[in-house]
């Protein structure tokens, strides 16, 4: 059956899933980068950007599973890129060159049109105007009975979690404390919206909490 999830999703220990000023030159704002080193490490993170063999252990295990089953994902502008407004021009292809790690269709939120971005690998992002129905609906659609995972950024997470679309979320703790940012949990109460199943798994890298809704 179809579930529309987070995976792989780094906050630090103070609930922080960014840092702030993102830029070019910090993707994932100040000290965002340090949410995740429990991912780099990894031998699928290894293997899609080539840098070497990589780490096979718990944190290799959760970060596999998360682009399992997967028939398309839903990301924030924000997660797409750095450029705001109106898109000056189509120049601008993601972080993650020609051939992106998602190899289905992409929709990614904003409120400025864009024409579809074919890439290598099967990933094509469509830039959605109407909303996070509309996207979950087109992405409902390409999924075709996979998974749909809802990649960030934190204010994209969060307003699917208002809405109650979201059926499971696997959460990484890193061990650090950010103290700004932007916050996942701040005012949301996740045992309220069903999330009571909760499963923790220590890596060497982060604590992984799987959470489900009943």
């Amino acid at each position: 059956m179809s579930k529309v999830k987070v995976a792989a999703f780094s906050v630090s220990l103070d609930g922080y899933g960014a840092g702030t000023d993102q830029s070019k030159q910090n993707p994932l704002g100040k000290r965002g980068e340090e949410l995740h080193q429990w991912f780099f490490p990894t031998k699928i993170f290894q293997s899609l950007y080539g840098k070497g063999i990589g780490t096979e252990d718990v944190d290799n295990d959760f970060a596999e599973k998360s682009f399992e089953n997967l028939g398309a994902w839903i990301m924030g502008r924000n997660m797409f890129g750095p450029v705001r407004g109106p898109w000056p021009d189509d120049q601008w292809k993601g972080w993650w060159g020609e051939n992106p790690p998602y190899h289905v269709p992409v929709y990614v939120l904003t409120h400025h049109p864009r024409e579809s971005l074919i890439m290598k690998g099967g990933t094509v992002f469509h830039f959605i105007t109407e909303g996070i129905d509309s996207a979950l609906e087109k992405a409902k659609k390409a999924a075709d009975g996979k998974d749909i995972r809802i990649g960030g950024g934190v204010s994209t997470v969060r307003q699917f979690l208002q809405k109650g679309y979201i059926d499971e979320m696997h959460i990484a703790f890193s061990p650090v404390v950010l103290g700004s940012g932007e916050n996942l949990f701040a005012g949301l109460d996740l045992p309220k919206m069903g999330f009571t199943d909760i499963q923790t798994t220590y890596g060497k890298g982060a604590l992984h909490a799987i959470m489900r809704r009943k």
